[in-house]
């Protein structure tokens, strides 16, 4: 069979050829206008976006903590300052056994086992590539010893910085405060507040008092360093560097030496003492006891440190002087007397008899005075001088639980003084609707009397006392008490302004004179109550002493501190001002379950404080000190 031989078609082929070779040019030349739109695109349109990016990668900004403001007392001694330490840290990624790492550490530098678990709690918030400490303060044995075996640890190294210290311990913890670790709850707050970028660098924040009040001055503004990275994010070169700006320095009223005198009074002892300018508010000396050392807050409390803080029956956490809430007892009689005074329910010239004692019609039940045999016929100034209980049981029950506390709330009783340190309570100035809101129950003639003589519900706090004594004082003024004497910005000291609150304003301006020569004679008087304390004193002085009782008695029972528990015996109190025409401080001494009364026990210490204070700002020390402080 012969097979048919087939004619090719030229021409055909060289058309299909043509076609095909015609589609594969359209096809590269798109594929190269696609590429060179994407060039266009990454090298034109994006280049600013692209070129920041790589930066990115480059380029990156390590925070510099600032130096944190200094803190100092009225006459430049420093309470606050920052010193240099070596801390040991570790970079995790340059080192290939962590644990084994950690261990070997551990014998050679003698340190617990909770530095370990600390460690990693650390570095669980931190990148691999950042230095995370290990012991935040190297003690000179450490040091020299590591220094030794350092080329035997890669990835451990020596690092300085500068740690908050307070040289003077436990004398002004509750004033000036202290700073500590940022925790979980301090991120959050920063976050918040829209200040968590400042503190990128930081490792405390100010926790109490002056430190926690003034935070944001005192901590300055974090700064940059730019750094040339790897592909590891290891920093390799130091390209720029923004210095971060340091805090304000501090300068307070406080005045250190009367500070200590303060503290050495109180000595053992349970309690208080304020020292106020009575022309500024300015505190010059605030001592709350027992205290404790800040300094253990700083790099962070033990478990057992904090532990006997916090289980101790001396509460030495508790702020004294503006948490500490007392029945001011006969402290607020010169305020209750100007009341009776004001709206006309008596005069100067009024006087009751009293036996020692005093009834309310219809119940059973004497009401005793201080002194049994009681003290004669009273009228309000002799009243304040011997701190007749009976005067005052009269007339508050005249005037009412309602009156009295609308009034003393005028003095600041029942709110916070707007002192600058965060830690202050309210306390309780109670009223009928008080105690229907609170108990649902209502109020008894009973409690008024106990009110007039500063008991029942009613509790203040030795700042309270303090504003309120000032404004007796300065007739009417009312003084925010402050600790801020200034703040130092570029070497320039600016001063604090005085504040104020509304004055308090009498129908007859007289009543004042009435109170402060009953306040005076306290002092100066024969029979005053704290006369025994002042007598002889280089300076003339006012001032009210009481007594709390922290139990109630029995109608029949007699009170003998001798014989009782330690914290059922009464409070020592005493609040007063000097010199007594020109008042220049006030004084408030508050202590606890005393073995005696205001007169006998609180009044004496007010006097050595007094006394140390006018040799120390008498003869116009006080204006030439306030002339420097302006030059």
């Amino acid at each position: 069979m012969r097979h048919r031989t087939h004619i090719r078609d030229h021409d055909s082929e060289a058309a299909v050829f043509g076609r095909r070779v015609l589609v594969a040019m359209v096809i590269v030349v798109a594929a190269f206008i696609a590429l060179a739109s994407n060039m266009y695109h990454l090298q034109v349109s994006e280049h600013k976006e692209l070129q920041t990016r790589s930066n990115d990668n480059r380029i990156k900004l390590l925070p510099l903590a600032p130096n944190r403001g200094l803190i100092y007392d009225r006459n430049g001694v420093l309470l606050a300052e920052n010193t240099p330490i070596y801390s040991l840290d570790v970079t995790p990624e340059e080192i290939d056994n962590l644990e084994q790492t950690l261990s070997q550490l551990q014998q050679l530098l003698n340190f617990p086992d909770s530095t370990i678990e600390r460690f990693y709690r650390n570095l669980k918030n931190q990148r691999r590539f950042n230095n995370v400490p290990l012991l935040d303060e190297l003690n000179e044995k450490q040091l020299a010893v590591f220094a030794a075996h350092q080329h035997k640890y890669p990835g451990i190294s020596i690092e300085a910085r500068l740690i908050r210290n307070y040289p003077h311990k436990e004398l002004l913890t509750h004033a000036v405060g202290y700073v500590a670790k940022i925790n979980p709850r301090d991120v959050e707050s920063l976050r918040e507040s829209g200040e968590l970028p400042n503190y990128a660098a930081s490792r405390t924040i100010g926790k109490l008092g002056i430190e926690r009040y003034y935070e944001k001055d005192l901590h300055g503004e974090v700064g940059y360093q730019s750094v040339e990275v790897n592909n590891r994010g290891r920093a390799v070169r130091t390209l720029s560097i923004e210095a971060p700006k340091p805090g304000q320095d501090i300068v307070l009223e406080l005045d250190l030496e009367l500070q200590r005198k303060a503290a050495e009074l109180l000595s053992e002892r349970r309690g208080s003492i304020i020292l106020m300018d009575a022309t500024t508010g300015g505190i010059l000396a605030m001592v709350s006891a027992p205290s404790y050392d800040p300094n253990w807050f700083v790099n962070g409390i033990s478990v057992k440190q904090y532990q006997s803080l916090l289980n101790s029956t001396q509460s030495p956490l508790l702020n004294r002087v503006t948490q500490g809430a007392y029945p001011p007892a006969s402290t607020i009689k010169p305020q209750i007397g100007l009341l009776g005074l004001e709206d006309g329910t008596i005069e100067e010239d009024t006087r009751i008899w009293d036996p020692g004692w005093f009834e309310i019609k219809g119940v059973d039940r004497r009401y005793r005075d201080w002194l049994a045999w009681g003290h004669g016929w009273v009228d309000v100034e002799r009243a304040i001088t011997e701190s007749c209980d009976t005067f005052y049981y009269d007339l508050a029950l005249k005037l009412g639980v309602d009156k009295i506390s609308s009034f003393m709330t005028e003095f600041g009783f029942g709110e916070r003084t707007g002192i600058d340190i965060h830690e202050e309570v309210s306390a309780l100035m109670p009223s009928r609707g008080w105690k229907r809101a609170r108990f649902g129950q209502p109020w008894y003639a009973g409690e008024t009397l106990s009110v007039g003589i500063g008991q029942s519900y009613w509790t203040a706090t030795p700042m309270q006392l303090a504003v309120a004594t000032a404004m007796v004082a300065n007739k009417g003024e009312h003084l925010i008490p402050r600790l801020l004497r200034g703040k130092i910005q570029d070497g320039v000291f600016e001063e604090a302004l005085i504040a104020h609150r509304e004055k308090l304003t009498l129908s007859d301006s007289s009543n004042w004179e009435i109170i402060t020569r009953g306040m005076r004679n306290v002092n100066m008087s024969p029979k005053g109550t704290a006369h025994r304390a002042f007598k002889d004193a280089p300076y003339s002085s006012a001032g009210k002493t009481g007594t709390a009782q922290v139990r109630s008695l029995g109608q029949e029972e007699e009170y003998n501190a001798e014989d009782i528990a330690e914290r059922y015996r009464d409070n020592a109190m005493y609040v007063g001002y000097a010199p007594a025409d020109d008042p220049e401080v006030v004084v408030v001494v508050a202590i606890e379950n005393s073995l005696g009364g205001g007169g006998s026990v609180a009044a004496p210490v007010a006097r050595e404080i007094l006394d140390v204070w006018h040799a120390r700002f008498n003869n116009g020390n006080k204006q030439q000190e306030k002339t420097n402080a302006d030059n």
